[in-house]
């Protein structure tokens, strides 16, 4: 019995063909399309004696496992021959897409295009992509069928199309974008330059229902556009972000950021032992901890870094993100997708938990939920990656301080949130999660992260950068609190004693630490910001009192001053082995402006000990010393020091290039890691369900 097709079903789709077989045995069913994949993959062109070739062609459902291993299973020369069979399929699906409206056709020709161009990019032809495209498209038509291309997705992104349809589309953008692994050398993204998704992408992130459904890929496509040698030319997606001022398209981009970064936050919760309460509470820990297996470990919580480098670029490069930032929203979970939930990326997937209604139920917005985030973040520095994490923070942070209205939000008494900040277990320190969070201006929560963070990483794997960005962050509030006369209700003391315990750290560490880092220049940004205190904490502090206060804890810790003052003298005097010229510099610089701090231990300690003598006092109390200090303020010379409240302002480019880059090309291997066969089989079905619904 011959092979043939059987009529056409009802939904006008061509039948499977049966395979030949033996008399009276049950004939297995053979997918047409494979046949359809098999000549293709000869070199024939069917279409030459089949003028309906193509529209049959894409009525049949893509075979994902199949067309994927035809392709990889080619040699780089076979695929070289096979150039002109690729150029055609890719210029008819695009043609399919671009004048077809029979949604079957759309979907399976998104479908190939999806199979065909991650196979073929995963291949690594070059480390350009210019083979890719001459082998797929072909270099005489890659302008026009390009264009046509981008023209559809844009299409299919921003009018009235199934989600389908949407998540195809920036499936396929994901693909094209990570064609290489250095966005910069991805030859095909000029034809993204000149022409725009831009506008498509911002279409996304407007709609409630596209955004909750599509707004993470969609995110990430306009993240890695934005980088795109964007330190060599312009880049029109770095333009438009930068002069974007559409609230609604910016709040869907702030809304897609919060919902990755609560829902980190959650899993986070959720990842913590609860505290046993009571005795049976630390009984049943102890013996539900004997029963389960030690080896096993708990996995660790997935960073979006995408999602994340979204969030730095919105800051960076458009101020009119700021308000994103601050404005304040409910604290409800985000509504779960109306799409299937595989179609939707899993930092959008919010579990329920009742244990963390108080959590998530609190009045909040972007900038406290990142605060929450970096404080999770900020805890872990054991390796590179979660380093450039932290870095990451600290520079959004960075970014977000030096801008008048962000402070201005930050500091206003009448602003207040419940942030909570997450502290590690240290050996001296067990964390009990607070059951209740006071609400407070945003810049006494930034504060209290840099606090926290500076505390509890003063070891020997000492994080040189992290700890300047930190201190950097302190100089800038206060530089704001200064130049607004903003008296900021918040308890300084600890941010004195945590700035004085670096330099205790320093002083015990000296012979380790020096050679691996300049532990004078991180000294100097410390005995910097005590001096802006000391010269213009009038201004800016509470009141008199706390004025007082800032003098007392400097003349109760004086030794530490000294002996800093000694260690840099010794080693500025004498060199050494490890006094580079930088090293040498930052001392220098650090003795100069040691002068102040140890001119008020030098003035104040006599008087204080006269004074306890004259009252025949062995011990004296720190109110009696405070009224020392107050009775001598006029007798204390100090040396005026110049550009105290100046800093240099963020610049990304020459300064942070090398880490851009590495963490762009970090998100490109994230997003290609994603894109598997078995991803695309996934969405397959999915639009098959679709479709039949």
């Amino acid at each position: 019995m011959s092979t043939g097709p059987l009529p056409p079903s009802s939904d006008g789709r061509p039948r499977p063909l049966l395979r030949q077989g033996v008399p009276g045995e049950k004939k297995p069913l053979l997918e047409k399309i494979l046949t359809y994949y098999d000549q293709l993959f000869q070199g024939d062109d069917p279409s030459v004696s089949r003028p309906q070739f193509w529209e049959e062609f894409f009525l049949l459902k893509v075979n994902v496992e199949y067309l994927s291993n035809r392709l990889d299973g080619l040699e780089a020369q076979q695929l070289l021959s096979l150039k002109k069979v690729l150029n055609q399929l890719f210029i008819q699906a695009c043609r399919t897409l671009q004048a077809d409206d029979n949604m079957i056709r759309n979907i399976n020709a998104l479908q190939t295009l999806c199979v065909l161009l991650n196979c073929v990019f995963r291949r690594r032809l070059s480390e350009s992509s210019f083979d890719v495209i001459d082998i797929v498209i072909g270099f005489d038509s890659a302008e026009t069928q390009m264009r046509n291309l981008v023209e559809s997705l844009s299409k299919f992104l921003v009018e009235e199309y199934p989600g389908s349809l949407k998540n195809l589309s920036l499936r396929l953008l994901l693909i094209v974008v990570t064609a290489t692994h250095n966005v910069s050398q991805n030859t095909l993204l000029e034809y993204l330059m000149m022409n725009s998704v831009f506008e498509a992408i911002m279409q996304v992130l407007s709609s409630p229902v596209w955004r909750e459904a599509h707004g993470y890929d969609a995110t990430v496509v306009l993240t890695l556009l934005v980088n795109y040698r964007k330190y060599e030319a312009a880049n029109p997606y770095v333009i438009k972000l930068s002069v974007l001022d559409d609230e609604i398209a910016l709040n869907g981009l702030g809304c897609v950021i919060s919902t990755v970064l609560s829902e980190y936050n959650r899993q986070y919760v959720l990842s913590q032992d609860p505290e046993p309460v009571g005795i049976f509470g630390a009984i049943t820990s102890y013996v539900s901890n004997m029963l389960v297996p030690s080896e096993l470990p708990r996995q660790p919580l997935q960073i979006s870094e995408g999602v994340l480098l979204s969030l730095y670029e919105a800051v960076h490069l458009n101020r009119n993100f700021i308000t994103v930032l601050t404005h304040t929203r409910s604290g409800s979970q985000p509504t779960t997708p109306t799409l299937p939930a595989p179609a939707v990326h899993k930092s959008l997937q919010v579990p329920s938990s009742p244990g963390l209604e108080a959590y998530s139920n609190q009045p909040t917005n972007l900038l406290g939920t990142f605060l929450t985030f970096s404080s999770i973040v900020l805890q872990n520095t054991k390796d590179e990656v979660s380093v450039c994490h932290g870095r990451l923070c600290l520079v959004i942070l960075t970014c977000i301080a030096e801008d008048q209205y962000a402070n201005a939000f930050l500091h206003d008494p009448n602003m207040t949130f419940p942030v909570i900040l997450h502290k590690a277990s240290l050996l001296h320190r067990k964390v009990r999660r607070d059951k209740t969070v006071v609400s407070v201006p945003l810049a006494c929560s930034l504060l209290d992260l840099v606090v926290e963070f500076v505390i509890s990483h003063l070891s020997k794997n000492f994080k040189e950068d992290l700890y300047k960005r930190s201190l950097g962050l302190v100089h800038r509030v206060l530089c704001y609190q200064k130049r607004c006369k903003i008296r900021l209700a918040y308890n300084w003391k600890q941010l004195w004693r945590a700035l004085v315990n670096i330099l205790k750290f320093f002083v015990a560490s000296e012979e380790v630490l020096l050679p691996r880092c300049d532990v004078f220049a991180v000294s100097d940004e410390v005995v910097r910001i005590f001096n802006l205190f000391i010269t213009y904490g009038d201004t800016f502090l509470p009141n008199p009192t706390t004025y007082d206060e800032l003098y007392y804890e400097l003349i109760r810790v004086h030794k530490v001053f000294d002996d800093l003052h000694s260690i840099v003298l010794r080693h500025v005097t004498d060199g050494g082995a490890h006094m580079t010229s930088g090293l040498l510099e930052s001392g220098n610089r650090l003795l100069g402006n040691l002068v102040n701090v140890r001119s008020i231990a030098a003035h104040f300690t006599p008087k204080i000990d006269a004074w306890s003598l004259s009252h025949d006092i062995g011990s004296i109390s720190p109110d009696q010393v405070l009224e020392v200090v107050r009775a001598n303020y006029d007798t204390l010379t100090l040396k005026l020091q110049d550009n105290l409240d100046y800093f240099d302002k963020y610049a990304e480019k020459a300064r942070e290039t090398s880490f851009f880059t590495q963490l762009v090309r970090s998100v490109v291997d994230d997003v290609r890691q994603s894109i598997t066969v078995s991803s695309l089989q996934q969405t397959s079905l999915l639009n098959e369900l679709a479709l039949t619904s």
